[in-house]
């Protein structure tokens, strides 16, 4: 009787030492398979942080920047604007053929691009920015007139492309977007190039327009 007791029990010991070799290859199993998923998930999120990365420094760092505004009297009504811009500290290049300007008097809103048949370069001024062939003739587009362009990124329709150091002025034809400006009025809008953060344009006309130009901002 004691031997076929003990017999018994070594063979239910040896069942016992199989199961658990058993349960120790599952947890094993299981283990490598979570900790390949959780490298698979921590290299796809390292990809997105630094795609985010990227993406948040070139936001914050390019752009436009809005230098000044100004515009001229004609009859009682300003009829031009120019926007002078620059792009900001540190920005990559920026395509105006890309941009677009959102500008509105609260009551109509216009989204002007470029138009490609026009880039006025410095010396074809001829004396005033304000010369009606500077401008569209529209109230869908704005043209470029070239300040500073020392390496001549912008220097022809076909290239209006600024950087560091350039000036351009953004011409709009407010008697085509909005039938002129008139005393008191608000304006409000953006120059929104392809990346990177917009220029803001926000300006109220003075009381009376005693100049024939106008600084707005």
């Amino acid at each position: 009787m004691g031997k076929k007791i003990r017999r018994i029990l070594k063979e239910n010991k040896g069942s016992i030492g199989i199961g658990a070799m058993i349960v120790f290859i599952a947890m094993v199993l299981v283990a490598g398979i979570a900790a390949s998923v959780l490298i698979q998930t921590s290299t796809t999120l390292e990809s997105q942080a630094l795609a985010t990365g990227r993406e948040t420094t070139a936001e914050v760092s390019s752009g436009l920047a809005v230098v000044s505004i100004s515009g001229n009297n004609s009859s009682g009504l300003i009829q031009h604007l120019a926007i002078v811009v620059r792009t900001r500290a540190g920005s990559n290049d920026i395509d105006l053929a890309e941009t677009v300007i959102e500008i509105s008097d609260s009551s109509t809103k216009n989204f002007l691009t470029y138009d490609d048949s026009t880039c006025i370069l410095a010396d074809w001024i001829n004396g005033t920015i304000f010369n009606d062939s500077n401008y569209p003739s529209d109230a869908t587009h704005f043209t470029v007139i070239v300040l500073e362009d020392a390496d001549g990124s912008c220097s022809s329709p076909n290239s209006a492309v600024i950087n560091s150091g350039d000036y351009v002025i953004l011409g709009v034809n407010t008697f085509q977007c909005f039938g002129g400006l008139s005393p008191r009025e608000d304006i409000w809008g953006l120059v929104m190039p392809e990346d990177g953060s917009p220029g803001v344009i926000h300006f109220g006309c003075p009381s009376s327009f005693t100049e024939d130009v106008v600084e707005l901002q």
